[in-house]
């Protein structure tokens, strides 16, 4: 759905600031080999609004990965208490329209990677091997 680049992009970022792998996938594509790296120290990272056309398809991938006693963080709409009972962590954006939604779910992600390169004590402003414009010659 159009939460796709959303999760590549938070991977992105996580690997940019905090040098921990990440990977984006598309939900459906969870049960094509990430589903079996999953295990109690593996904490899975979910962008799931309620009002998004792929929901009951995510909700079900939640649902594997805790079967496999993984550890889900979610990334949901205001209200949606559906996964409570399924993630460790839920993250709330507000209600919006579905092609909205992605504005508001990128948020929670570069968050996160910022907290977790904070506490890594990584170098958030200046990350390693990364520059910061491009030149052209």
């Amino acid at each position: 759905g159009y939460q796709f680049p959303v999760a590549l992009e938070g991977a992105l970022k996580l690997k940019e600031i905090s040098y921990i792998h990440a990977e984006g996938y598309p939900a459906a594509e969870m049960k094509h080999g990430p589903i079996a790296l999953i295990d109690q120290m593996m904490p899975v990272v979910v962008i799931a609004p309620k009002r998004d056309s792929t929901y009951e398809k995510v909700k079900s991938g939640i649902e594997e990965v805790v079967a496999r006693k993984g550890s889900v963080i979610v990334i949901t709409d205001e209200g949606n208490r559906d996964l409570d009972t399924l993630a460790e962590f839920v993250l709330e954006t507000p209600v919006t329209n579905e092609y909205f939604s992605p504005m508001l779910s990128v948020i929670h992600l570069q968050l996160l990677s910022y907290y977790i390169a904070k506490m890594r004590g990584c170098e958030i402003d200046q990350p390693r091997n990364l520059a910061k414009s491009v030149t052209v010659e």
